[in-house]
């Protein structure tokens, strides 16, 4: 009856988003009288899992599963529920859970919610608050099937230390070829950077920039934050920037603590995409735009005098508060 959890890992090593799920299946164990399990896949060390209140570690390895497929992962959480007996299966909204968590819900006859953005408000009915119509209205849902699946928001929890005892169980789920019907023929990764999907912070710029050649103000800026960086469509269209930073509705979504925007007017589909970020700084010459009436801090003016103003007051902010 222990609540589970998919804890997510890349190159080993666990993604950040494991342990908000592990601090936020922890509180729902509490007030189940449960306890929380963890299932792995390929990952190193799972020690620290316990930090966040993690009872038990399954832990799959399997050369197989070395390039993710929704199929097989999904299995792999199917089978590690049906094991620990769960009926809460907490997983993440990135794109790798959001796209398995559909196979998991319909393989174990559950329903799911997505957008998950607070602890349940009662597990007897089962009820979750989450965000809908792109992240401009709340909505209370009611699952009542025998199994759950929810998948929290990114940052809508936070990480909530609570030290466990951890027990380790390898764990070697019966796969298929059905599971592996599609092919990973090759993986890039971008190296040497944040990526946006891990990222806290992110500094993102628009056509404001006037050019692929500007792009060093966002860049510099990003780096002194420890930031990733990111575009608006119209960059990404026209090939300033690669696709995979365009960051809103049609693009990939943000949730992060704090997010920069460098010359982009506001299109809606740009705001719905990172509406869940909790503080927005915009910084636009153009008065009018769009984006300041969403903006938690807007900044009117030339973005070629205050970015650079700016970064160079955070590299002395910095210098002087090691």
């Amino acid at each position: 009856m222990s609540v589970l959890i998919y804890a997510e890992s890349a190159d080993g090593k666990f993604k950040k988003v494991a342990f908000e799920l592990a601090s936020y299946a922890k509180k729902v164990a509490e007030s189940m009288g449960t306890t929380v399990t963890a299932v792995t896949i390929n990952t190193g060390s799972v020690s620290e899992l316990a930090n966040y209140g993690v009872d038990k570690v399954l832990k799959v390895t399997n050369a197989q599963l070395a390039n993710f497929s929704a199929k097989a992962y999904a299995d792999v959480i199917k089978q590690a529920a049906q094991k620990d007996g769960s009926k809460v299966i907490v997983l993440s909204s990135t794109t790798d859970s959001l796209y398995l968590a559909p196979f998991v819900a319909v393989g174990m006859d559950a329903g799911f919610a997505p957008n998950v953005v607070g602890l349940p408000l009662s597990t007897s009915p089962f009820q979750v608050k989450r965000t809908a119509f792109s992240n401009k209205a709340f909505n209370i849902t009611e699952i009542s099937t025998d199994v759950k699946v929810i998948a929290i928001g990114k940052n809508s929890f936070g990480l909530v230390e609570s030290t466990s005892s951890l027990s380790e169980e390898d764990f070697n789920p019966n796969l298929n070829e059905a599971d592996f019907s599609l092919k990973v023929e090759s993986v890039e990764k971008t190296t040497g950077k944040v990526t946006i999907a891990d990222a806290d912070v992110v500094v993102s710029g628009g056509r404001g920039l006037k050019g692929p050649e500007n792009w060093g103000l966002i860049e510099d800026l990003a780096t002194v934050l420890g930031a990733a960086t990111a575009c608006s469509k119209p960059v990404s269209d026209l090939g300033w920037r690669p696709h995979s930073e365009h960051v809103g509705q049609t693009g990939k979504p943000v949730a992060t603590n704090l997010y920069i925007a460098v010359g982009i007017s506001g299109a809606i589909q740009h705001i719905a995409g990172i509406n869940s970020s909790k503080v927005k700084v915009v910084i636009n010459a153009d008065a009018e735009a769009p984006f300041f009436k969403v903006a938690d801090y807007g900044i009117v003016g030339d973005a070629f005098d205050i970015v650079p103003r700016l970064t160079q007051k955070l590299k002395e902010f910095k210098a002087n508060n090691g």
